[in-house]
């Protein structure tokens, strides 16, 4: 067991090293420069798909945009916003929220990218519904002699969703619960168990309804709880932002006082919490109603602005605030105790209180969001009849995650979501022109009229 785990450690090691790291920013950058700055001059339209009206027509596809959206942001919006921008900035330093940034605001073009494959290439089941994501655009887009880096990807997803989806994100709630209210972990784990099989056995429009309630009002909590924070204490938000940007280019408060550090950890967390690149989020977006692929691109997109530059800033700027309170010192503290501590040092009373229920909220929507995800990678490896199967041993792995101990278990996810970026992003890259393609043809349609 010992050598299993010490050759985990040493695979993660290296998917999540800087070779990957490179491919996945660098294809964000790549489709930026593609794409002549989409996410930049689109993002006003962007949110107007998510929250204006619409008119009234019947478009292909199983969800609303919102519904795919949301669906998407219930998988991505998870402990990473608030244990990860910890790690990254205990280990990267106070500079590593910047670079976190900055990764965002490429990896908008990912997003982007993978909505437009996304619809562009999907299709409908036996069942009339919508299946699509990476899978589907690599052996569709890429032809049949990729599909085998497809069935890489449906296989990575597949294995992934039993970690970073279901046991991992349970046994954090059940040790947040245990931690906070006594509470013992398998009683958590029977509650939350039954509450992702009422959602989860009833299938992306059971999925997408939840999420559409559970997202929008855990992210809004978590922020006001944030700005409140913030607003009590803006004689400290000058200095942070000032730390926050001189640290990213001076190395100062990172491991080793190297500014590599702060690049590394802040790059890396930021993938991790957005998910730009991994190939995820696609899944979702392929369920969507819509008229265009470009459009659904332009709502994918906004996945990302909101969790790393709204929610992902919200922890951060709060943590350097923290930090700044303390003399500079994050007091050998990190992950989620280093966010509820800081909370609750600015906020006494009630801010470990908003990131605890903030990290039960998250992972349970991280839960049911991972759980569409692997479904669709194991349909595609397996056909529509395992669909039940996967489900029934997905809502196991829930319970037996609030139960377990997790170490191996975290190194095999966080390997296999790392590994699915790979065949995500080599396919992102060799269908660039399509993306553009359609892009082009989208505002062209615009202009005529031919779509509102």
């Amino acid at each position: 067991m010992q050598n299993l785990q010490s050759f985990m450690e040493t695979l993660s090691g290296l998917v999540w090293g800087p070779y990957m790291l490179v491919l996945i920013v660098g294809t964000g950058i790549f489709l930026t420069f593609r794409l002549l700055f989409w996410q930049f001059r689109m993002l006003p339209l962007a949110f107007k798909q998510v929250f204006g009206k619409h008119p009234d027509k019947k478009d292909s596809g199983d969800i609303s945009q919102f519904a795919s959206l949301m669906t998407a942001l219930s998988a991505t919006i998870g402990t990473g916003n608030i244990a990860g921008v910890a790690t990254a900035c205990v280990l990267g330093g106070p500079g590593a929220v910047f670079w976190m940034w900055m990764t965002a605001l490429f990896g908008m073009a990912t997003k982007y990218g993978e909505g437009v494959l996304a619809v562009k290439y999907r299709h409908k089941n036996e069942k009339g519904e919508m299946n699509g994501g990476p899978m589907y655009y690599i052996e569709r887009g890429l032809g049949s002699k990729w599909k085998w880096l497809a069935v890489l990807f449906a296989l990575f997803g597949t294995l992934a969703s039993f970690g970073i989806g279901s046991s991992v994100q349970s046994n954090t709630v059940a040790l947040a619960v245990e931690n906070s209210m006594g509470i013992e972990t398998w009683i958590t784990g029977v509650v939350i168990t039954a509450f992702s099989a009422l959602v989860i056995l009833g299938g992306i429009k059971t999925i997408s309804k939840a999420s559409s309630v559970i997202v929008p009002v855990m992210a809004i909590g978590y922020v006001a709880g944030g700005l409140v924070i913030i607003f009590n204490n803006l004689e400290l938000v000058a200095p942070a932002l000032k730390m926050i940007f001189t640290y990213a280019f001076t190395g100062e408060a990172a491991v080793g006082g190297a500014i590599g550090a702060a690049i590394r950890y802040g790059v890396a967390r930021g993938v991790f919490s957005n998910e730009a690149g991994m190939g995820s989020a696609p899944i979702a977006a392929a369920a969507a109603k819509t008229d265009h692929a470009a459009r659904q691109g332009l709502v994918s997109m906004t996945g990302t602005f909101i969790d790393t530059i709204i929610v992902c800033s919200i922890t951060g700027i709060v943590l350097v605030m923290g930090y700044i309170m303390a003399g500079n010192s994050f007091g050998g503290e990190t992950g989620a105790v280093l966010t509820i501590h800081a909370f609750d040092k600015l906020l006494p009373g009630v801010g470990g209180w908003v990131v605890t229920f903030g990290i039960i909220f998250f992972a349970y929507s991280t839960i049911l969001g991972w759980s569409y995800y692997g479904e669709k990678c194991c349909t595609y490896l397996l056909g529509e009849k395992y669909v039940l199967i996967y489900r029934l041993i997905y809502i196991a792995s829930v319970f037996v995650g609030c139960v377990a101990t997790l170490d191996l278990v975290w190194l095999f996810a966080d390997t296999f979501n790392g590994l699915m970026a790979a065949p995500n992003c080599i396919a992102l890259l060799l269908l660039s022109g399509i993306i553009a393609k359609e892009s082009k043809d989208f505002i062209a349609k615009r202009k005529s009229g031919e779509l509102y």
